[in-house]
């Protein structure tokens, strides 16, 4: 049974990570997580108490914790998910995006480093660190761009994706240099349930059920590329078994969308399964000062990873959006709760 330290998994992307690879894979998750404001327990469903699940209450940038970690647990295998990665609070705060997206990446590194030096055999020779990225690191396309792939150049637009991409370079060279079987993967914009509501499509759902305004940065016109993030959570742990230390890989799912045209799906949905008396909801939609350094288009093209890990996404936009959409409607306790104690005299604004 492989056994996985894997970081940030009461997250979004993490907790989805954590449920498939101990329900449909079997595996053993040690997940280390600091319990920030956007990690939920909630996410874990019933594998917060499986057996094969063991949470460990730890900041990614403590050393001493983190050897500790990798001592008491001996683990197969690292994923790294840990991360801040809310584009708005980057331009507001961005101390906290290095400390945690590069200091707690040089951490982990060094800690796997360490571990890895006292493996021998097969234990040595199958053991990974994947570290998990973001496609905001290789900047903007225009619209008449190709999409992002393994061999785009880097360049970086915003605090947050300036330190994912410092943190993209720390993995590689502690490969190139120690040795340390390092895998990046870099991804596009995910969506679906248990997402903190600050995001995109979270925040319009929720927004639009309260037929609240539901501000959109600009004109609408950015592009962003989405996968459903059981899709994601899919892929990530096949990289784990058929990825190649040294190799970056490009996960998405091929499903585009102006950021404006997601808003207006999102109010077709809500209209059909929640009609409103007051008539339908693209009244709602707002347009807002566009934020410092937009970057305009985001997409991926996942031709490398769909044929190197034998895997595609299996979700559409619209079944996925649907489905996410059918969650937040029947989890209305969840994310009021969090809305209340996170937002409390603040007010939410656009996202992506």
């Amino acid at each position: 049974m492989l056994r996985i330290l894997l970081t940030g998994g009461c997250g979004f992307i993490g907790s989805a990570v954590v449920r498939f690879a101990v329900r449909e894979l079997g595996y053993e998750v040690i997940n280390i997580d600091k319990m920030t404001y956007a990690a939920s327990q909630d996410a874990l469903e019933d594998v917060l108490l499986h057996p094969n699940h063991t949470l460990v209450r730890q900041d990614i940038c403590d050393g001493v914790g983190i050897r500790a970690a990798f001592a008491k647990y001996q683990p197969d295998a690292v994923m790294h998910l840990a991360a801040e990665s809310h584009v708005d609070r980057s331009i507001d705060g961005p101390g906290t995006f290095v400390q945690t997206n590069v200091n707690g990446t040089f951490v982990m590194l060094e800690a796997a480093r360490e571990y890895f030096a006292t493996l021998s055999g097969e234990k040595r020779e199958k053991f990974r660190f994947h570290h998990i990225s973001t496609d905001e690191v290789f900047g903007a396309l225009a619209d008449e761009d190709p999409p992002f792939n393994e061999r785009t150049p880097y360049d970086p637009r915003s605090p947050y994706s300036a330190s994912k991409a410092a943190s993209d370079h720390l993995a590689r060279a502690w490969m190139h240099t120690y040795g340390l079987p390092v895998i990046v993967s870099n991804t596009t914009n995910n969506y679906g349930k248990w997402q903190f509501p600050e995001k995109l499509i979270p925040l319009m759902i929720i927004n639009g059920i309260n037929e609240a305004p539901l501000p959109v940065y600009g004109n609408g016109a950015n592009t962003r590329d989405w996968l459903f993030v059981d899709d994601h959570a899919e892929a990530l742990l096949k990289v784990i078994t058929h990825g190649i230390p040294g190799q970056t890989y490009c996960i998405g799912a091929r499903q585009p969308r102006k950021n404006l045209d997601v808003v207006k799906t999102i109010c077709a949905v809500l209209d059909q399964k929640l009609p409103s008396a007051n008539g339908a909801r693209e009244r709602l939609i707002t347009y807002v000062k566009d934020r410092p350094g937009h970057d305009h288009r985001y997409e991926i093209d996942p031709s490398f990873s769909e044929n190197a890990l034998h895997w595609k996404a299996a979700h559409d936009f619209e079944r996925g959006l649907a489905a996410t959409i059918d969650w937040y409607l029947n989890n209305a306790v969840w994310w009021e709760r969090i809305r209340s104690k996170t937002y409390a005299g603040q007010r939410l604004g656009s996202i992506a």
